[in-house]
C-alpha cells in the first residue's frame, strides 16, 4: 500500500508514514475474512459475515471497504445502515437495501426490468394482516432473487442491532431461500448488544456465519494514525484508548507535543457515550458515577452516588460490561482512561465538583484511606466542604509518608481554600511548610513567616509550633522543625514565660538531638524555669532534670527519682520526643513499675506526633526495651521485629529516630540469640549513612560493632564499638547504661590480644556504673572487670557481679556473670566449684534464650566435670589441657604457635599458663621445665 512521507514530526524521531483512515489502518487480515467469502458467493452459494466491536472500533469503515472491494469485483452492492433514532420505522433498513438492489444498473446486454419503488415492496406501516405480510417478505425475496439471478449480490447492514424488525425479519425470510443464489450478507453489530426483539441474530446471518472481532489497533498502526513516533509515546496514547479507532480520532484532534496524556478526554466522546446510554436503565447516571469514583468505585459505593437501588444499578453495570464499556471485574471501571476523561468533561464543572464532594463523603464514611478521600476532595473545588479539612490534612500526612510531597502539597493547598480560624490556617501552613521543603525548599521559610503571622492565640501557638518540633524529627526535617520554632518563640516571648516554655522545653530537647556536638548548657536553659508555677512545667523540669541526670551519668537514684516526677501527669509529649524517649527508656528499663506508667503514658489511642511511627509503637518499644533489659530476648525480639516491619512498610527505617533505635534493638537482640541472619537482614536495609545525622546512630554503631565481633570480624566491631564511644563522648553522653559499648570493647580487645587496652575499658566502665549505681549496670561492668583479670582479684569481682545481678530483674546479666565466674574457677582448679556455677549458668541462659551463651556454658560445665576427673592424672594437679600447654612452652614454643597448634586463641592460651604457673607455684615460662620434671614434645593431633 503506497504511503506518502512527512517530512517534518511535530513530536520529534524520525519521519511516519502520512496519516490514512485509521477505521483502515491495520484490518487486512478481516478484510482478507470478506473477500475470502467472495469465491463462493460467486459459485452461487449464499454466504455471510458478521463484524463485531465495541462503540467506535471501525465496523462501519470495515463495511464500506468490503462493498467497495465486493463492487469490484462484479458484485451489485447493497448497504443499510440502521440507526438508533430510526429503529421505530418499519421497514427503513429493509427499503435501503431495496433501493440499492433496484438502481443497480443490468448486466450488458440483459433488458432493464420495470424498476418498483422501495415503499411498493416494504410499505411504511408493517402488514397487518398475514397475507399481507407474507405478500410484503415474498416481494422482499423476490427483489434480492431478482438481483442475484443478474449476478452476485452483496447485502451489507450497518448495526444490525439497530435494524427495525420488520427488516430483521424480511433478512431472516430470505436468508434460507438464498441458499443457492451466489449471495453474500456481511452484518456489523455492537459487541454484547442484547437482542430484545423476536428475530435473533443468527436467523438473519445463518447457522455458521464467518464471526470477525474486531481489537484495538497495535503500537505502529497508533503511531501512524497519529502522525508521532513508534515510541513510547504511541504506546501510551494506544493504552489510554485501546487502540480504538474512533477515540484516537478524537485524541488527534486535542494532540499537542508535551500534553499530559493522564488527563486527556474529549467533552464530545462523553456527550456521545451519554446520549447512547440512555436506551438503558440508568446507564448515563451509573457511567459518571464510575468516572468520579474512579479506583475507588465500588458496587455499593455506586448504586449510592448514582441514586439507585442496586437491582437497577446491577442491571446497568451487567449492560455497560457486556458492550465493552466497563471492565469485567469485581471493581468496575471504564475500559479506557479516555473515556472515563471524556465523560467528566461532560459534565458541567459545578455538577462534577458537588458529585465529587458527594463521592468523597460516602468514601469517607465507608472507612477509606484518607488519601482516597483527597483524591475527590481535591476535584471537589469552589464548593464549600467543612469536615474535609482534617481529612485533607491527614492524607498530607500519609502521602509525605509514603514519599509523594507534591500530592500533600496539593492537599493542603486545597484545604487553606475552605474558611478556616487563625489557629487551623496557622496549622495547615506550618504543615505545607513542610511537605514544600521536601520538593521546593526555597518556599518553606516564607510559610513559615506567613503561619507566624496568623497567631491571635499564644496558647495555640506555641501548642502548634511543639507539634512540628515533634512531628520533624530527623536531619533537615528537624533543623526546619527547630528554626520555625526559634520564630515562634520570638513571637511569643512578649506574653511571658508561661506563654512560651512549652515551645522552649521541644526546642531544647530537639537541639540536644539533632546536634552532632554537644548539646546545649542545661544549666543556661534551667533559669529560664525559675518564675513558673504551671505544674505542667513542674513536671517538664522534672523530665528534663531527669535527662540531664542521665546524660551526666550521676545518679541513677535521682534519675529515677525525676522519671517518676515527670510521669505524675499528663503530659506524653515530653515522652515522645524521640532524643528524649531514646534515653529515658535506656534508664528506666530496670523499673518496672515506672515502665508500666511510661506505656501507659505512651499507649494512647491518638497517632503520634511523629508521622513516621505507626500508632502505639512507642509503647511496643519501651515495652520490649524492659524485656531486653530483664533477659526475655524472645519476647523483646518479637517486638521489634514487629515494629521494623512497619517501620519498612512506610520507608522509614532509616529516616525516624525511633525506627533507627528499633533496628539497633534488634539486631543486637538477634545477636544474644543467636539469629545472625536475622541481625544482618536488618542491618542490609538500613542506609547507614543516612543515619549518621541522628542521635538514635549511635545505638545502631554499637549493635553492629556487636555483630560484627560475634561474626568474625572482631577488628571491624573493635572499630565499630570505639566510633560509638568516640560519637557519644563528642555528645556529652557519660551514661554507661545507653548503649554499654565499653563492656563488649573491652572483650573484643581481648579476643584481639589487646590486654592492655582492655583492662583500660573495663576499668573506665567500672567507675561509671559505680557512679550511676543501677544493679544492671553495675553488675554488667563487674562481669567485665573480673573478666580481663586473672588473679584472685578477677574471681573476687565476677563473684561481687553475681551477688549484685542476683537481687535484680537482669536475667541474662546474671547468666553472663555466672558463665565467666564458672569459666575463670575451672580454670583455677576449683572443678567442683565451677561444676556448680556452670550448671547455673547454663540453665539461665537457656531461659533467656541466649543460645550461644548456654551453649558456651555448657562446653565450659562439660569441660569442669572432665577436669574434675582427670585433674589427678598427672602429678601437678593441672588440668589435661593446662599440661599441654605448659609442656609446649616450657619446650620454647611461642603463644602464637601454641594456639594455633592446639587450635585456640593467643587468649585462651595465656589464661592456661597463669593456671599453670599458679598451680605449679612458679613465675613465669623459664621455670616450666624443672616444675615439670621432664621435657617432651606433645602430639598436638
Amino acid at each position: 500500500m503506497h504511503t506518502e512521507v512527512n517530512p517534518e514530526s511535530p513530536f520529534g524521531g524520525p519521519s511516519v508514514p502520512k496519516r490514512r483512515a485509521a477505521g483502515l489502518l491495520g484490518r487486512d487480515s478481516e478484510l482478507d475474512t470478506i473477500t475470502g467469502l467472495f469465491r463462493a458467493a460467486l459459485h452461487g452459494r449464499a454466504v455471510s459475515a458478521v463484524v463485531v466491536g465495541e462503540f467506535g472500533m471501525g465496523k462501519s469503515a470495515m463495511l464500506t471497504a468490503a462493498g467497495e472491494l465486493a463492487g469490484a469485483a462484479g458484485f451489485t452492492v447493497a448497504i443499510a445502515t440502521a440507526s438508533r433514532l430510526e429503529t421505530h420505522l418499519s421497514g427503513g433498513v429493509g427499503r435501503q437495501l431495496v433501493e440499492g438492489l433496484t438502481h443497480a444498473p443490468p448486466e450488458p446486454g440483459s433488458p432493464r426490468p420495470r424498476t418498483p419503488h422501495a415503499a411498493e415492496i416494504l410499505p411504511d406501516h408493517p402488514p397487518r394482516t398475514e397475507r399481507e405480510q407474507t405478500e410484503a417478505l415474498d416481494a422482499f425475496f423476490h427483489t434480492v432473487r431478482q438481483a442475484a439471478e443478474q449476478g452476485p449480490v452483496f447485502l451489507g447492514i450497518d448495526n444490525i442491532h439497530l435494524a427495525d424488525p420488520w427488516s430483521m425479519r424480511c433478512l431472516a425470510y430470505i436468508r434460507h431461500r438464498v441458499e443457492r443464489l451466489p449471495v453474500l450478507v456481511v452484518l456489523t453489530s455492537l459487541i454484547g448488544h442484547l437482542q430484545t426483539g423476536e428475530v435473533a441474530l443468527l436467523e438473519m446471518s445463518g447457522c455458521t456465519p464467518a464471526t470477525i472481532l474486531l481489537r484495538g489497533l497495535g503500537t505502529r498502526h497508533v503511531a501512524e494514525f497519529l502522525q508521532v513516533s513508534a515510541g513510547r509515546f504511541a504506546e501510551e496514547c494506544r493504552e489510554i484508548t485501546g487502540g480504538n479507532p474512533f477515540l484516537l480520532g478524537a485524541l488527534r484532534r486535542r494532540l499537542v507535543p508535551g500534553m499530559d496524556l493522564d488527563t486527556a478526554g474529549s467533552a464530545m466522546i462523553g456527550e456521545v457515550l451519554r446520549v447512547r446510554m440512555h436506551e438503558y436503565t440508568a446507564a448515563p447516571k451509573m457511567l459518571e458515577a464510575v468516572a468520579i469514583l474512579g479506583e475507588d468505585a465500588s458496587f455499593d459505593l455506586l448504586a449510592q452516588l448514582a441514586g439507585v437501588d442496586e437491582s437497577t444499578a446491577l442491571e446497568a453495570i451487567d449492560t455497560m460490561v457486556r458492550v465493552h464499556l466497563l471492565t469485567n471485574s469485581h471493581r468496575p471501571a471504564l475500559t479506557y482512561r479516555f473515556v472515563r476523561n471524556s465523560v467528566l468533561a461532560d459534565m458541567p464543572l459545578t455538577t462534577r465538583a458537588v458529585t465529587q464532594s458527594r463521592a468523597a463523603r460516602l468514601l469517607h464514611d465507608a472507612g477509606a484511606a484518607p488519601e482516597r478521600v483527597g483524591v475527590h476532595l481535591l476535584e471537589a473545588t469552589a464548593i464549600r466542604i467543612p469536615w474535609a479539612v482534617d481529612v485533607l490534612r491527614l492524607a498530607a500526612r500519609h502521602s509525605v509518608v509514603e514519599g509523594d510531597p507534591e500530592l500533600s502539597v496539593r492537599f493542603l493547598s486545597r484545604a487553606l481554600e475552605e474558611r478556616l480560624s487563625e489557629r487551623k490556617r496557622m496549622a495547615i501552613l506550618l504543615q505545607l511548610a513542610h511537605a514544600e521543603f521536601h520538593c521546593a525548599p526555597d518556599s518553606a521559610p516564607a510559610r513559615v513567616r506567613e503561619a507566624v503571622d496568623h497567631i491571635d492565640d499564644r496558647e495555640t501557638a506555641a501548642f502548634v509550633a511543639t507539634a512540628m518540633i515533634l512531628s520533624l524529627c530527623c536531619g533537615p526535617d528537624a533543623r526546619l522543625a527547630i528554626n520555625s520554632a526559634g520564630q515562634f518563640a520570638a513571637r511569643l516571648d512578649a506574653g511571658g514565660p508561661d506563654a512560651v516554655w512549652p515551645l522552649l522545653c521541644m526546642t531544647y530537647l530537639a537541639e540536644a538531638g539533632s546536634r552532632l556536638g554537644p548539646p546545649p548548657d542545661f544549666r543556661d536553659f534551667e533559669r529560664q524555669w525559675a518564675p513558673l508555677n504551671d505544674p505542667a512545667a513542674q513536671q517538664s523540669r522534672s523530665g528534663l532534670l531527669a535527662l540531664d541526670t542521665v546524660r551526666g551519668g550521676k545518679s541513677s537514684a535521682d534519675a529515677v527519682r525525676h522519671f517518676g516526677e515527670a510521669l505524675s501527669g499528663e503530659q506524653p509529649e515530653l515522652f515522645e520526643q524521640p532524643y528524649f524517649f531514646t534515653l529515658a527508656t535506656a534508664a528506666l528499663a530496670d523499673e518496672p513499675a515506672l515502665t508500666d506508667k511510661l506505656c501507659q503514658v505512651l499507649d494512647t489511642k491518638r497517632l503520634p506526633w511523629d508521622f513516621h511511627v505507626p500508632k502505639g509503637a512507642l509503647a511496643t518499644l519501651a515495652r520490649g526495651i524492659a524485656l531486653q533489659a530483664g533477659g526475655d530476648l524472645v519476647r523483646a525480639s518479637v517486638h521489634f521485629e514487629s515494629l521494623v516491619r512497619q517501620f519498612d512498610e512506610r520507608g522509614a527505617t532509616s529516616r525516624c529516630p525511633i525506627a533507627v533505635l528499633c533496628a539497633g534493638r534488634l539486631i543486637e537482640v538477634s545477636v544474644d540469640l543467636g539469629r545472625h541472619d536475622v541481625a544482618n537482614g536488618v542491618l542490609d536495609k538500613i542506609d547507614f549513612g543516612a543515619t549518621q545525622a541522628l542521635f538514635t546512630h549511635n545505638y545502631l554503631l554499637y549493635a553492629r560493632g556487636r555483630l560484627r565481633a560475634a561474626t568474625g570480624e572482631p577488628e571491624l566491631g573493635y572499630e565499630d564499638l570505639r566510633g560509638c564511644g568516640r560519637r557519644l563522648e563528642h555528645h556529652g553522653m557519660r551514661f554507661p547504661g545507653f548503649a554499654p559499648w565499653r563492656a563488649h570493647a573491652a572483650r573484643t580487645a581481648l579476643a584481639l590480644g589487646r590486654t592492655d587496652a582492655a583492662a583500660r575499658l573495663a576499668e573506665e566502665d567500672l567507675k561509671a556504673a559505680e557512679r550511676w549505681g543501677a544493679p544492671r549496670i553495675l553488675g554488667g561492668a563487674l562481669t567485665t572487670a573480673g573478666l580481663v583479670r586473672e588473679d584472685e582479684e578477677g574471681e573476687r569481682l565476677l563473684t561481687k557481679a553475681v551477688d549484685v545481678l542476683g537481687g535484680s530483674t537482669a536475667k541474662l546479666a546474671l547468666a553472663e556473670a555466672l558463665t565467666e565466674l564458672g569459666v575463670l574457677q575451672a580454670r583455677h582448679g576449683q572443678a567442683e566449684k565451677a561444676i556448680g556455677t556452670l550448671r547455673m549458668a547454663a540453665q539461665s541462659s537457656k531461659h533467656c534464650g541466649a543460645r550461644p551463651l548456654a551453649r558456651r556454658a555448657a562446653e565450659a560445665l562439660r569441660d569442669a566435670r572432665t577436669s574434675l576427673t582427670t585433674a589427678k592424672d598427672n602429678e601437678h594437679g593441672l588440668t589435661k589441657q593446662e599440661y599441654r600447654v605448659a609442656l609446649m612452652a616450657s619446650q620454647g614454643l611461642t603463644n602464637r604457635e601454641i594456639a594455633e597448634a592446639l587450635h585456640l586463641t593467643r587468649r585462651t592460651v595465656e589464661l592456661h599458663l597463669s593456671g599453670a604457673y599458679r598451680k605449679l607455684g612458679i613465675t613465669g615460662r623459664t621455670e616450666l621445665s624443672s616444675a615439670l620434671g621432664r621435657s617432651q614434645r606433645v602430639d598436638t593431633d
